[in-house]
């Protein structure tokens, strides 16, 4: 099974293309954990929360991985809780980054932010996803990761991802 991770700063289409791809190979996708669980918090998050859906995020994906034999795609991994713990309070805890450890993936798409910004309750930083996409491609980069750029219109990145993907095979 071939696992493919869609990554990037918020409002850059990681979702559609997730499921996008998982329509078009006709495999599973793997939902974002922390929206769920935002949406259900009754009082602003807190660090503490960033462990606690790292933990079912992990849960989640190895649920998944335990029922798909071709691909599976990830709306997001641990990365993204790693950088927003960083950016919003300062580093990543020793719990996150043992997490991360414990998973391996084999082609990460990282997401430009040229799509419009999309206003919702759970988005925080319309005016940094610039500078965010460049932590994000650093943090690929210094964990030598596996990763594609992807850009342009749903039709483009689309495309560009089958292109990046079909050539694992």
């Amino acid at each position: 099974m071939k696992k493919i991770v869609l990554t990037g700063p918020e409002c850059t289409g990681k979702t559609t293309l997730a499921k996008a791809l998982a329509k078009h190979y006709k495999a599973q996708w793997v939902p974002e954990f922390a929206r769920d669980y935002l949406e259900l918090l009754d009082r602003p998050y807190r660090e503490s929360d960033l462990i606690a859906i790292a933990k079912v995020q992990v849960k989640r994906e190895s649920q998944f991985e335990e029922h798909s034999n071709t691909f599976l795609f990830y709306d997001t991994d641990l990365t993204v809780i790693k950088i927003w713990q960083q950016y919003k309070y300062g580093q990543a805890n020793r719990e996150l980054l043992d997490l991360m450890a414990s998973k391996e993936y084999h082609l990460y798409q990282l997401t430009v932010p040229d799509f419009p910004w999309e206003h919702d309750k759970l988005r925080e930083n319309p005016n940094d996803r610039e500078e965010l996409f460049k932590v994000y491609r650093e943090e690929l980069n210094n964990r030598k990761l596996p990763y594609r750029t992807i850009s342009g219109s749903l039709d483009s990145r689309l495309s560009k991802a089958i292109k990046y993907i079909d050539q694992l095979n």
